[in-house]
């Protein structure tokens, strides 16, 4: 088996190279017909990663939106919707988000290995129980991208999808840990120096390939490959 999965990034961003606004409000910037695309690599992922943050603000469930593609992952012997992944270093995660409460499946949560005990108790029911399907996993100490993707091959995870936020993303690319970057531009200006973008600064210099660029309604995705070809080698940082 791999030593890490395959990592794909996937993030919409503005014109202006903002992935949402300084707002309380989400900014959505796919249209239908992208998010439509975004749910079928979903359904072609083992698991899906956010940043604790992303769930903070956001509060995604990450589920597979179609039933049809739902069906069909039940068919192949698959739960309904990938394994939800996170990382976080404080454990600040409300129990009722709706990564721990939408649909069913594992949810992992990755932390510092020193504070791996202290986050499970703060994440436990009154009686002290975890939620079903969920699991705390130290994963390094400070936490370690190469760790978790590690853990994550060896739970049979092939496949790992990263939908954000900006410094779970800048990370990836930063330590040359991801395989392919999903880049969807929509015609946004955003226009705010407040506002979160895809690096935030600290972007990985490498050039890359783009191998695909496609138009999608009133959006463009650009495919690209930041590195060489995934392979089954070792794991290397």
């Amino acid at each position: 088996m791999a030593q890490r999965p395959y990592v794909l990034l996937s993030v919409a961003m503005s014109a202006d190279g903002c992935i949402d606004d300084a707002t309380d409000i989400r900014l959505i910037l796919s249209n239908d017909a992208d998010l439509d695309r975004v749910d079928e690599v979903r359904a072609g992922s083992d698991a899906i990663l956010v940043g604790a943050g992303t769930i903070r603000r956001d509060n995604p469930a990450l589920l597979v939106r179609s039933s049809a593609r739902r069906s069909g992952r039940v068919a192949r012997g698959l739960p309904a919707s990938p394994a939800r992944v996170t990382l976080t270093g404080s454990g600040d995660l409300d129990p009722s988000a709706r990564f721990f409460t939408a649909g069913d499946g594992a949810r992992l949560i990755y932390v510092p290995a020193a504070e791996q005990d202290r986050i499970r108790g703060r994440l436990a029911r009154p009686d002290g129980t975890g939620a079903a399907g969920v699991e705390v996993i130290g994963a390094g100490d400070p936490l370690s991208l190469g760790a978790v993707l590690a853990d994550l091959a060896a739970r049979g995870v092939r496949r790992l999808m990263v939908e954000g936020g900006a410094a779970v993303l800048t990370q990836f690319l930063a330590e040359g840990l991801a395989d392919e970057l999903d880049l969807v531009v929509a015609p946004v200006f955003v226009g705010d120096p407040a506002a979160p973008r895809l690096v935030g600064g600290h972007g990985a210099r490498n050039r890359m390939h783009l191998a695909e660029a496609r138009l999608i309604g009133d959006v463009v995705l650009l495919r690209y490959l930041p590195g060489l070809p995934h392979t089954n080698a070792p794991f290397l940082r």
